[in-house]
């Protein structure tokens, strides 16, 4: 529930508009009840999860991988679209990684893992070379029940009357207020009305977040035909995932979204079987730690290391998409742009 209590306002992530739909909070349906609210997409989910294995006592578990350009250092735990973020391809990793999405088409993962093992717990999709594409095995979303959609409004008042002191015009005041898209109105010389904002939405039904840990998934991964290799690499890989599932979720999600348990609403952590059955998971956070940092030694942790980014690799990426223009990718026909359902963002 929101941290203001169950009658709180909550504010929900908000989407560009695109196929039909005219941006803002995603809501189905639009109007009328009963509706379902997304407040956290799944990507978005992943993207706050991911970097937990950057702290001090989960980073053993994965090679710390750093892309630098400049002052700035990006861990590829930070990468949107994990080992198939962009950022990758314009380092010295791109050959390398390239070479582990072929092996993982060829039924090999045990590559990918020693450079990006996380992509093969939250997905990944290199969907700008090799096509190779692995699914979440951990997913969370957070969704929001029977709402009711608020709009705010707000107004910029100047501290002086600019026009008064010759900056400008009576005028020119005249027609800038109100007219947002007036220099002065941007610039915050004179007053600038917002109406009908989003407001946020109060939640007449439950706020449930619903995290899925797919062992059916991870039953494909393989590292070619070594059984031994095989078994390894997917311990280690479950390791990782119950790390990540068992962790203390991230509360603070936006500006005006605070979630905190609800006590009169417990939380549910179960095995569920290919029958339905249903029985009570007890899997603590300190078991699955033990668990994965066995996993990991018995694995073997790939090689933490700093890159530089490398600006003639970007540039040539830049021209071989340009290239590409025009050229039917697999699913589309010519001159259709692939769109990545990674959900980095």
């Amino acid at each position: 529930m929101p941290v203001e209590g169950q009658d709180g306002v909550l504010f929900p992530a908000t989407f560009a508009a695109g196929d039909g739909f005219p941006g803002g909070y995603n809501i189905d349906p639009p109007t009328g009840l009963p509706n379902v609210c997304l407040i956290d997409s799944v990507g978005s989910q992943a993207n706050r999860i991911e970097p937990l294995f950057m702290r001090e006592q989960y980073r053993i578990l994965v090679p710390q991988v750093i892309i630098k350009a400049g002052e700035h250092e990006v861990n590829i735990l930070e990468a949107g679209h994990r080992a198939g973020d962009a950022l990758l391809r314009c380092s010295m990793l791109q050959e390398e990684l390239q070479e582990a999405f072929h092996a993982e088409l060829k039924g090999n993962c045990e590559p990918l893992a020693k450079i990006a093992p996380t992509s093969l717990v939250f997905g990944v999709w290199d969907s700008r070379d090799t096509q190779s594409k692995r699914p979440r095995l951990v997913t969370s979303t957070i969704f929001a029940f029977n709402v009711r959609k608020l709009t705010r409004g707000a107004v910029y008042v100047p501290p002086l009357d600019y026009s008064a002191l010759d900056v400008f015009s009576e005028e020119d005041k005249a027609k800038a207020e109100g007219d947002k898209k007036s220099p002065l109105a941007k610039r915050g010389f004179v007053h600038n009305p917002a109406s009908g904002a989003h407001g946020g939405v109060i939640a007449d039904g439950d706020i449930r977040r619903d995290a899925t840990l797919g062992l059916a998934a991870l039953r494909h991964l393989h590292a070619g035909k070594d059984a031994k290799k095989t078994l390894a690499l997917r311990r280690y890989i479950l390791g990782l995932s119950l790390v990540a599932f068992t962790a203390k979720n991230e509360n603070y999600l936006r500006q005006g979204c605070t979630l905190v348990l609800d006590p009169n609403r417990p939380r549910e952590f179960v095995e569920v079987y290919p029958d339905g059955r249903r029985q009570p998971c007890d899997i603590l956070h300190g078991a699955a730690l033990e668990f994965a940092t066995e996993a990991a030694k018995a694995f073997g942790v790939g090689q933490s290391r700093t890159v530089p980014f490398e600006k003639e690799r970007a540039k040539r990426d830049v021209k071989a998409d340009d290239a590409a223009k025009g050229t039917p990718r697999r699913g589309g026909k010519k001159g259709e742009a692939s769109t990545d359902k990674t959900e980095g963002n």
